[in-house]
């Protein structure tokens, strides 16, 4: 006889595609730079993992929203007119997908994200892009906070090394992973592309 946890995770991999929408924040031409934002990056794969999940969830004819980080700092290379604010041709819009336009690290402040959300019955979020420890982590915790079943997905997202208050360089995978650990269990569930493949494929 099946126990309850058992139907219960069951049902929830049978139930993963229905109601799901993908975010793909701010995979833009400024992340490319890897010098001007700290000198190293983890991750060097995240970009090509986040457009194997784009082109499933196309073929597959599900929600998605491209997120543009639109600064307005005028120093950044994501402002608007900036060859840095352009998409990637790896991961950009086609025809008919939605652009969310923001200009702070969350994808739902000062957007109407959260209503499209709404609008299409979405009860689920999976997420990729960049930088894991800013925009995506901002939009996890925001995404988790309004109830949503969040899935970040481990290595479709990157960052970069980091000074700390007294002048100490942090790597990027050590922000990374701690960026992750923050998130896990208590805003989303991390997991890996190979994983989210078997979840996926499952449903």
């Amino acid at each position: 006889m099946l126990n309850g946890v058992f139907i219960r995770l069951i049902v929830e991999i049978m139930d993963f595609k229905q109601n799901c929408a993908l975010l793909l924040i701010d995979l833009q031409k400024g992340f490319e730079d890897i010098e001007y934002w700290g000198g190293g990056r983890n991750n060097l794969g995240a970009e090509e993992n986040a457009a194997e999940i784009l082109k499933v969830w196309r073929e597959n004819n599900l929600p998605l929203f491209h997120i543009k980080h639109c600064s307005t700092t005028p120093q950044s290379p994501f402002v608007e007119g900036n060859p840095g604010n352009d998409f990637l041709e790896l991961t950009k819009p086609i025809e008919g997908e939605i652009v969310i336009k923001k200009n702070v690290n969350s994808a739902f402040i000062g957007t109407n994200l959260k209503e499209l959300l709404d609008e299409k019955k979405i009860s689920k979020l999976v997420i990729v892009g960049l930088t894991t420890d800013h925009c995506i982590s901002t939009t996890t915790r925001m995404a988790g906070n309004f109830g949503y079943e969040t899935y970040l997905i481990e290595d479709a997202t990157a960052t970069f090394d980091k000074i700390g208050v007294n002048g100490e360089k942090f790597s990027a995978q050590l922000i990374h992973d701690t960026a992750l650990a923050s998130l896990h269990r208590e805003f989303a569930t991390v997991i890996k592309l190979n994983d989210f493949f078997q979840l996926f494929q499952q449903s």
